[in-house]
């Protein structure tokens, strides 16, 4: 489980089939082989590390079909986090590092505009939390199918948000707790509109 907020930018080295080397620092601080590491907000298990400056995880073709890392190539950056430790502040939200939709910047940072699947927006709330990328971040200007979240220039600087661009695809983690209420309501209240007829 992490929390949203990105701890170091790290780069993509080497990709050679499924085995994917990042470049990374801060996130390998207590990282052993099996770890987990969130990069751009979809969760990586770490398979092999100097300890210091790389460390490689493999990327299945479900995990490429279903975020933006299938976009990536080698040189790119992409935002890095290890899981929380109990007993530590939680700065952003729970965040499970489980991507649940790509999403498409309208209008870059400062004032990030994205559009999402409009079957994800029941689970926004004006204020409420969003990952994008994996950066924890706060929705409003909810519509249809997009939302907005300011973007702080130290958020800019220190994660990818900065740098994409409108047209980019951006991995979307709805808020947990959003998606575990609408489970458990949304049969009741189908049957509340079957009886309601």
């Amino acid at each position: 489980m992490f929390t949203g907020i990105v701890e170091e930018k790290g780069q993509i080295l080497s990709r050679a089939g499924d085995r994917w080397r990042f470049s990374a620092s801060t996130v390998l601080e207590g990282s052993a082989i099996g770890a987990s590491i969130a990069v751009d907000g979809c969760c990586l298990t770490l398979v092999a590390t100097d300890t210091r400056s790389w460390w490689e995880a493999d990327v299945s073709s479900e995990t490429l079909s279903r975020t933006t890392l299938g976009d990536r190539r080698v040189g790119d950056h992409v935002n890095l986090e290890r899981p929380m430790a109990l007993g530590e502040r939680l700065g952003g939200h729970l965040v499970l590092g489980h991507v649940d939709a790509t999403g498409e910047i309208v209008s870059p940072a400062p004032n990030l505009r994205v559009r999402i699947p409009a079957a994800l927006t029941k689970l926004l709330v004006e204020k409420g939390s969003i990952t994008v990328d994996g950066v924890s971040l706060t929705a409003f200007d909810i519509d249809r199918d997009s939302f907005s979240v300011a973007v702080v220039p130290h958020t800019a600087e220190v994660t990818t948000l900065g740098d994409r661009k409108s047209g980019d695809r951006v991995n979307i983690e709805m808020d947990m707790l959003a998606k575990h209420v609408e489970r458990l309501v949304a049969p009741h209240a189908r049957r509340k509109r079957w009886w309601s007829r």
